[in-house]
């Protein structure tokens, strides 16, 4: 029953994210917010809802170390698993803003997250303010960097046309849906999550740094793999760093400011944030090295490799 209700969990999360970023952008329309700014902020906002509500959820009912796992987990999936299997896909090109600005952003805030556990072994209300005060310091470079750009060069906002259209009714309904399937889902797998741990005798953190990181990650790694399937622009590598930024300031941040996030578990500082910041910068050596400015299929099965040791490491450590 306990991974029943896992997989119910995570089906209604990504069922819940979907009608919530169809919501978010329709609204956005409405709101007469630019394609671009809708793009960089409200899908990003949108597509890490399930990280945030499972984080708040587990946080609420006192089981820190789920909420903590589930950041830091989906952060090292992202790259490990989602990086990882598309590039041994189809070859990920890397621009000057990912070495210029997003990889550094991101180890900024990594590295912040650590000294803020290590300090004192919680994320307070005041520590949750600061990582989203960073993070509207990150959007507003974000979207000043992309205004400048997008003069000389045009890109593509991943944004859906049709969204614009949609009626308020529709988007009201929309809201619902997603709003409700989120929060079933993450009852439901924090539930599962919790049960399955007591039941095998394995650490609340583990399950959480494994199982519910991967789950909350699928929603990217499928839309990569198809992506990178139909030979169509697969997820670039900005988005994940981007995803990456705005786990840890927007979901580990809100959360915080709701229910302070304790560390029961010192294995979250010993191992787990170490794997978190080895995965993020062996990006720079990765992107340089011996072919510049790409990550191709061997360098992608270096990083799955690593995933995997990664993987396997935490349950037999357990």
């Amino acid at each position: 029953m306990s991974f029943l209700y896992i997989f119910l969990g995570l089906i209604l999360l990504v069922v819940g994210g979907e009608f919530l970023v169809r919501a978010s952008v329709g609204l956005s329309f409405k709101l007469n917010l630019s394609k671009m700014v809708i793009g960089l902020t409200v899908v990003s906002f949108a597509t890490s809802a399930p990280e945030l509500l499972v984080s708040i959820q587990a946080a609420l009912n006192g089981f820190s170390d789920i909420s903590l796992g589930n950041v830091i987990g989906s952060n090292i999936a992202n790259i490990g698993l989602v990086l990882g299997i598309t590039a041994v896909i189809a070859p990920l090109a890397i621009d000057k803003d990912f070495y210029k600005f997003n990889w550094p952003v991101m180890m900024i805030m990594s590295g912040a997250l650590y000294f803020i556990l290590k300090s004192g072994n919680e994320i307070s209300r005041l520590e949750g303010g600061g990582l989203l005060a960073m993070l509207f310091i990150y959007l507003y470079l974000l979207i000043d960097r992309a205004r400048k750009s997008i003069k000389t060069h045009p890109v593509d906002d991943g944004v859906d046309d049709g969204l614009s259209k949609s009626s308020n009714f529709k988007i009201i309904i929309w809201l619902l849906i997603g709003g409700a399937a989120l929060y079933g889902g993450s009852e439901l797998l924090v539930k599962g999550a919790v049960d399955v741990a007591i039941i095998m005798g394995i650490s609340e953190r583990i399950i959480a740094v494994t199982m519910i990181a991967v789950g909350t990650s699928v929603p990217e790694l499928a839309a990569s793999v198809i992506a990178a399937l139909k030979k169509e622009k697969a997820i670039s590598l900005g988005n994940l760093i981007g995803s990456n930024i705005f786990n840890i300031a927007s979901v580990l941040g809100i959360t915080a400011l709701i229910q302070p996030i304790a560390v029961k578990s010192q294995e979250v500082l010993t191992n787990d944030i170490w794997w978190m910041l080895g995965f993020a910068a062996i990006l720079i050596p990765l992107a340089f090295l011996p072919k510049k400015f790409e990550i191709g299929r061997i360098k992608g099965v270096f990083i799955v490799i690593a995933y995997c040791l990664f993987i396997s490491m935490a349950f037999l450590a357990n």
